[in-house]
């Protein structure tokens, strides 16, 4: 009898867990100069109260499986996640000479940036899962640098995440305007954000008394979260599994403290 009730017991936890599969869409929606986005939701449909917003932001390659997967893993955890597309609808670089002018064409135009990350995030806000007190924004090289030229431009965050982003900025005093902590996820080694990056954004962050950690991870260059970027630290982003293992953690960490 009692193992009969276990295995009964077995079988409607296997399907309770099938019907609180994460549920995914494509989400359009429009930046103030008309560009048409398309972003990526991942979340829990049997949570039924609003939960915190995770907004994801891509790499200098543009949304793609590396963010989506992040949405549907931080989903399973009981956020909203959503991958925010800053190019537009349908536009993904095909390699890297046509990522790094995409980039540059953004970096270098950081109102235009602010314009389209802003719109992912209010779309990530007006969701009725989403409790919009809670939302923090998290970016990946490109996406680091443009996560925190939203939290710069002023918008309500309970917390920032960068994981082996660009840090400079043409207006530091513009950290002022920023909301909630800091998270700061390097690589030591990373050639593509040299010292003098760093320390400015030390010194940016201090003089505009923001709550900012940072944590830099030996060995690292930049790319260290991505597979993708192979392991050869000579050509300046690889992989590192260490590191990558250690910035999730601390990252977890980081949202139980600001979102719960």
């Amino acid at each position: 009898m009692i193992k009969k009730t276990a295995a009964i017991l077995g079988v409607l936890l296997m399907a309770n867990q099938a019907f609180a599969a994460v549920k995914t869409e494509s989400v359009e929606y429009k930046a103030a100069d008309g560009t048409v986005m398309e972003g990526f939701v991942a979340y829990d449909d049997t949570i039924t109260k609003p939960r915190p917003g995770i907004l994801i932001v891509h790499d200098w390659m543009g949304l793609g499986e590396f963010q989506k997967n992040k949405a549907k893993q931080l989903a399973k955890q009981g956020y909203v996640a959503f991958a925010a597309d800053v190019y537009g609808k349908g536009v993904r670089p095909a390699n890297a000479d046509e990522a790094k002018e995409l980039a540059t064409k953004y970096k270098s135009d950081r109102a235009l940036l602010r314009d389209h990350i802003r719109a992912a995030y209010a779309t990530l806000a007006a969701m009725k899962r989403v409790n919009n007190a809670k939302l923090v924004v998290m970016g990946y090289c490109f996406g680091g640098t443009t996560a925190l030229e939203l939290a710069r431009s002023g918008v309500p965050l309970a917390g920032t995440v960068t994981f082996h982003g660009g840090l400079s900025t043409p207006t530091p005093e513009d950290a002022k305007n920023i909301k909630g902590p800091v998270l700061v996820l390097h690589g030591a080694d990373d050639p593509l954000v040299p010292p003098a990056e760093v320390q400015g954004f030390k010194d940016e962050m201090k003089n505009a008394n923001v709550n900012m950690t940072f944590i830099a991870y030996p060995g690292a260059v930049h790319a260290f979260t991505n597979p993708a970027a192979g392991n050869d630290n000579s050509k300046g982003a690889a992989y590192n599994a260490a590191a990558d293992k250690a910035s999730w953690k601390e990252f977890q960490k980081f949202l139980k403290k600001v979102v719960g």
